[in-house]
């Protein structure tokens, strides 16, 4: 006897949060060239199961400092990558402290990534 089973359906994407606006408005030049072209990979990581994108980039994370030679560099790189990406797409709506950390954050990560490489 054959085991039947229902047939799955397709789980439908999760909605995009709500929201006044998804670009900044007024946007010229290269802001809105990158804020353009990250719309569909933003859309693509919010389909995404939650966990995956947070988990993949912890393991880059540990790995930088895991590994002590170039190796650690490079698993910095993604995380440098994403962190730099995301602080540039919300620079605007961000206040000053809020910038300064970004801003911080980045050069402790490229300062890892530059003592993997063997730079200091």
């Amino acid at each position: 006897m054959a085991n039947r089973r229902p047939p799955q359906r397709k789980k439908a994407p999760r909605p995009l949060p709500p929201g006044e606006q998804f670009f900044t408005p007024g946007a010229t030049g290269p802001r809105k060239t990158v804020e353009t072209r990250s719309a569909p990979l933003l859309v693509y990581l919010y389909q995404m199961p939650k966990w995956l994108l947070p988990v993949a980039l912890v393991a880059f994370f540990i790995g930088g400092f895991a590994l002590p030679d170039w190796r650690g560099g490079l698993c910095m790189l993604p995380v440098i990558a994403f962190t730099g990406w995301l602080a540039y797409l919300s620079w605007p709506s961000l206040r000053v402290g809020a910038r300064v950390l970004r801003l911080a954050l980045l050069v402790f990560l490229l300062a890892v990534a530059v003592t993997r490489f063997g730079g200091f």
